[in-house]
This record gives structure tokens, C-alpha cells and sequence, in this order.
């Protein structure tokens, strides 16, 4: 590993086929120096022990800890670590745009060797980033994830996948929400939603789901 992950204290996980230039994940790990991405070495085949064994090369360089910006299936990889010796170094997890994984399996056939939809309770606090209309993941099954992991949840309306497809390239609001989720985690503070939409805010303490168009 590269010497300079001792400083590293954010891990920003990809989902299937990675996250390509023009990703808001890219331009996270260009805007946070204290960032990396966390880079497999088959992007189109994800195979769950090889991705999961990476997560936890990299998560142990960070002697600290780390924080988790995950997204698509990297939600889903983030979440496998519940049961992971290595589960005590996540400090938080942003989990943005989770995908269902018979979802994708039927939408990308014979490429996902990911075993079963991850149901346990993390272990860790958590910060759930839905859409009302994700080709991967319906709101209701959104809502139903984020019970089953204990994750706050914050409903952003119609905005697809969160990706670049729709509209989501250098995205600011999700380093409000990472700063909010590290706030309530180290203050135990309330999670607000973005200044721009904001209402009720969202405390750690209890399950709650927030939504705005």
C-alpha cells in the first residue's frame, strides 16, 4: 500500500464497473486530499470475497479508521462488512443510491457473483442517499434497506441513480452530508438536509426517513 493511506481517513467505494471519470466519486477523491478510491481489480465482474478482501486491504492502512462514501454496489459491499473482523475501523458510512441486487443482477445477467442481499444491521452509523426513481433500487425497497442496516435516510425525489446519467457529476451536497454524518456521529448531532431543501432535521437516534422533490 501506498505510504501516503496513513493520512487517508475517507474510502470511497465504486459499484459495478466503477466510478469513470466525470463520477462525483472521481471528483470526491480530486476535492478531498484525505480521500482514496478503493480500486478492484475486475470493475465488470464483481465477485464479493475479492471485492471485500480489497475493502479490508485498504480499510486496515487507516490505523484510525475510516469513513465509507459508498455508491451503487459499493452500498452493498460496504454493508457485507457488518460481519468483517475489520468492522470496528469504519467510523460512518455514506451510502448513496444503493442498488437491489436481484435488480442488477437481471439488468447486467452472468457478470454479479455477490451471494445475497446483505440484511443485518450494521454495525456502524450509517447515512442512507435514496431516489424515488432508481432504475436500480424502488422506494420501497429503499425504505425497507434502510430499516434492515439501521440507516438514517434521506429521500432526494426523482434524481435517478445519482450518477453522472443523471445530472450528478462534482456533487457538493455530498460533502455536506458526509460533514452532517461525521458531525452526528462525533457530536451525536442532527443531520440536516441540504440548505437549499431543508426541513426536519434527521437524528442518528432513531430510524427516520426524510424526502424532498
Amino acid at each position: 500500500m501506498p505510504s501516503q493511506t496513513c493520512s487517508i481517513d475517507t474510502l470511497v467505494v465504486p459499484g459495478l464497473n466503477g466510478s469513470a471519470a466525470g463520477h462525483w466519486q472521481r471528483h470526491w477523491v480530486e476535492d478531498q486530499p484525505s480521500s482514496i478510491m478503493v480500486e478492484q481489480d475486475d470493475w465488470a465482474h464483481p465477485e464479493l470475497c475479492a471485492w471485500k478482501a480489497r475493502l479490508e486491504q485498504q480499510l486496515s492502512s487507516c490505523r484510525s479508521g475510516a469513513w465509507i462514501v459508498a455508491h451503487s454496489m459499493g452500498c452493498l459491499l460496504t454493508a457485507q462488512m457488518a460481519d468483517s473482523p475489520l468492522r470496528h475501523l469504519i467510523r460512518g458510512a455514506l451510502l448513496v443510491a444503493p442498488c437491489d441486487l436481484k435488480t442488477t443482477e437481471n439488468q447486467h445477467p452472468d457478470v454479479i457473483r455477490f451471494g445475497e442481499m446483505p440484511c443485518q444491521r450494521l454495525p456502524f452509523p450509517s447515512l442512507m442517499i435514496g431516489s424515488s426513481n432508481d432504475p436500480y433500487m424502488d422506494t420501497e425497497t429503499v425504505q425497507r434497506t434502510a430499516s434492515c442496516w439501521g440507516s438514517r435516510l434521506v429521500n432526494l425525489g426523482p434524481v435517478g441513480h445519482i450518477n453522472p446519467q443523471s445530472g450528478f457529476g462534482r456533487w457538493s451536497e455530498g460533502y455536506d452530508f458526509l460533514s452532517q454524518l461525521q458531525t452526528a456521529v462525533e457530536g451525536r448531532r442532527e443531520i440536516q438536509p441540504p440548505k437549499s431543501t431543508r426541513s426536519a432535521p434527521i437524528s442518528l437516534a432513531e430510524p427516520h426517513v426524510h424526502s424532498h422533490a
